[in-house]
């Protein structure tokens, strides 16, 4: 017989409570593999007691039985729960209800579910419409089952976060809005997968093997940037952001993914690492794989695979770009949960995948998945990129002198300890820093740690027929004749001059001559200087195991026009020793900028205008002009607020207000971003508790 349907009910609000995708938006129904969902058909007819129902679903434009993206099951099938299958729970006279599910390891997108009559090959075809189906953290036979159900709600469910940066010294963070739940967002993570060179070159391979989560990720990752497939976030380390935005200007992933998608999928301008993880974080929680941000300090990006970073100075003391290396004050990326069916249950857990686009793996700009397992024990050769992934966190520093006059390198100093420090992300249930070094790597300065180390590099040098500059030379150096470190007198803002002591000592009980050549640099984060602001060099005369101390001043008028974001100044003193061997003194600081206030004037209530007050105060004696607040929070506001601020004199305050009308109940985020000409995205957040 021909099944004629009237109407297909998704039974969208049961469905989407029992799967937790109740938080998508829309009308097409959101589903979780490997649980069963239910629907209700209306017929024109009545149905005969005893008929069975033949479905199809398929994934993609290339569905195919061979890739297992079509699939036909029967409600006459026997229940298995590695097929999909259909269960016929309840007839009447014009209608029929059924359970379907779909397996644990099925490809996650979008399905169009069909049906006819019977199981013979005459019956037409009914097309009921199309669902979407993730992977499923709650499930334990899928391989992103995350059994606590905390690390559920934050990793999977929260749309909002923080991001830590800075240096070593001080550690900061800022708010980020990921917003995986917003109007539109799933859409767009659909198409990242969708627009992948992988897809391009082969839909039906790809779609069969978006069940992996290994896979899925290393995909994203590539699409994430916009190197070698229009992804979605250019990257831009220059300085100069022309043509875009500062990549500080961002506060969350929503505004970058909708413009990438409005402008025909041309890439986002600008980004920088902590952009390419939130929104990695972004798309892979939207699709249903726990994911979560990662900071890491004193950073190595390592471009020849041997291990350690070999950071370079000149005579004069300025940092100079030899070879590629660079340590970076912090590098931005991400984690997902996910099994390893490749390597085994030991290495199951998170996972690293790095968007950023530092160096090429397997022809084009993708990083991981690495097990986070297998870099904590120095299994480096190990899909995918552990190498670089070790090096990132557990590289040798090795500092030179290089004459450009003569090519003369000059090893300075080796050490161990430096890299990879207070590995950080957010807390479960606050916005307080959580410290995974220890995930990483076994204790600095402990014997594990160096067994790791030599069992990683005896690895990669097996694997890899390298010629770097560090490889033949000493790990460890003669203890030098003097010791010397960079104190910091006051305080570290924006708009007030920079006063530090340089602490020299002779280590030795012989009269030393010490000519020291400093210099202070306005930097990138990622270590690129930008331009020199000040220098100086002095000689002293040092007696048996004697102390000095030398002050320094970087006034403001050096370093104004010269700030780029995070504010960031490296300080250098490189200390020629007669009859000795060199020293370089070296010290990273991030300038503080001032404070912004935020209040939320009210109750904040569904469907209701509450007002916010934002107040700032110019802190410095001069003008600031071209004033502009940002402002976005998933479900306060429409988009993003942008609000031009009228020029502030030295020491005046302005007061803005602006009103937000809350669209769902519940614990929300209110981020904004200020900036002028003499400051750069100054951030603030508040949680909003909204009633219904």
């Amino acid at each position: 017989m021909t099944l004629k349907v009237n109407n297909t009910n998704w039974q969208l609000k049961e469905n989407t409570s029992k799967h937790h995708t109740d938080k998508y938006p829309g009308t097409e129904l959101v589903l979780r593999r490997g649980l069963a969902f239910s629907i209700t058909l209306t017929l024109s007819e009545d149905w005969p007691t005893g008929e069975s129902l033949t479905f199809t679903v398929e994934a993609g434009s290339n569905a195919s039985l061979q890739a297992k993206t079509r699939v036909v099951f029967s409600t006459s099938s026997t229940a298995n729960t590695g097929t999909w299958n259909a269960d016929l729970k309840s007839t009447d006279s014009s209608s029929v209800s059924i359970s379907i599910s779909s397996p644990a390891n099925a490809a996650i997108g979008q399905y169009k579910l069909s049906v006819k009559a019977g199981s013979g090959d005459r019956a037409p075809t009914t097309n009921l419409g199309t669902f979407v189906l993730l992977f499923n953290p709650w499930l334990s036979e899928d391989d992103v089952f995350m059994p606590d159900n905390t690390e559920r709600e934050e990793y999977v469910l929260s749309e909002f976060g923080v991001i830590f940066v800075g240096n070593i010294n001080r550690i900061g963070n800022f708010g980020w809005n990921y917003g995986q739940f917003q109007g539109g967002i799933l859409n767009i993570c659909l198409s990242l997968l969708d627009r992948s060179l992988n897809y391009r070159k082969d839909p039906a391979t790809d779609m069969s093997r978006r069940n992996d989560p290994k896979y899925v990720g290393r995909v994203l990752s590539a699409m994430v940037n916009s190197n070698d497939d229009n992804g979605v976030v250019m990257g831009n380390w220059s300085g100069n952001y022309s043509g875009g935005e500062s990549p500080s200007t961002w506060t969350g992933s929503v505004d970058i993914l909708q413009k990438w998608k409005s402008s025909g999928f041309k890439p986002v301008r600008f980004g920088q690492c902590w952009v390419f993880a939130g929104v990695l974080a972004t798309v892979l929680r939207c699709l249903g794989m726990p994911a979560r941000v990662i900071s890491n300090f004193n950073s190595a990006h390592d471009t020849d695979q041997n291990l350690s970073v070999d950071v370079y100075y000149d005579p004069s003391g300025n940092p100079i770009n030899i070879g590629g290396d660079s340590v970076w004050n912090f590098h931005v990326w991400n984690e997902g949960w996910f099994t390893r069916t490749d390597l085994g249950s030991t290495y199951d857990g998170w996972q690293i995948l790095d968007s950023t686009p530092q160096e090429r793996s397997t022809g084009i700009f993708q990083c991981g998945p690495a097990s986070l397992k297998a870099i904590k024990e120095g299994d480096v050769d190990l899909d995918y990129d552990g190498p670089f992934v070790f090096a990132e966190v557990n590289a040798d520093r090795i500092t030179w002198t290089y004459d450009s006059t003569n090519g003369e390198k000059k090893q300075v100093y080796a050490e161990t300890k430096s890299i990879g420090q207070f590995t950080s992300t957010k807390a479960l249930g606050s916005y307080t820093r959580l410290d995974v070094t220890n995930n990483y790597k076994y204790e600095e300065g402990s014997r594990k740690e160096r067994e790791v180390y030599e069992k990683a590099r005896g690895k990669v040098r097996r694997e890899n027929a390298f010629s770097a500059t560090s490889q033949n030379q000493p790990r460890v150096l003669p203890k030098p004749d003097i010791s010397g470190k960079f104190k910091v007198d006051g305080s570290l803002e924006v708009g007030k001059d920079v006063n530090m002591t340089l602490v020299l000592k002779n280590l030795t009980n012989t009269a030393k001559i010490v000519k020291a050549n400093m210099t202070a640099w306005t930097m990138v984060y990622n270590g690129k200087p930008i331009r020199e602001v000040w220098k100086d060099s002095l000689s002293v005369t040092f007696g048996s195991e004697e102390e000095k101390t030398v002050p320094i001043k970087i006034t403001y008028a050096m370093y104004q026009k010269h700030l780029v974001a995070y504010n960031m100044i490296r300080v250098t003193a490189l200390c020629q020793i007669q009859d000795g061997a060199e020293v370089v003194v070296e010290r990273d600081i991030a300038l503080d900028n001032p404070d912004i206030s935020m209040q939320v004037l009210g109750e904040a209530k569904v469907n209701q205008t509450v007002n916010v007050e934002v107040v700032f105060k110019n802190p410095i004696n001069m003008e600031v002009k071209n004033c502009v607040l940002l402002a976005e929070g998933s479900d306060l506001l429409k988009g993003k607020l942008k609000i031009d601020v009228p020029s502030l004199k030295p020491k005046q305050s302005s007061k803005v207000e602006f009103e937000v009308i809350p669209t769902k109940s519940g614990t929300k985020q209110l981020l904004i971003n200020f900036s002028c000409d003499k400051f750069q995205a100054i951030k603030a957040f508040e949680t909003i508790d909204v009633a219904s």
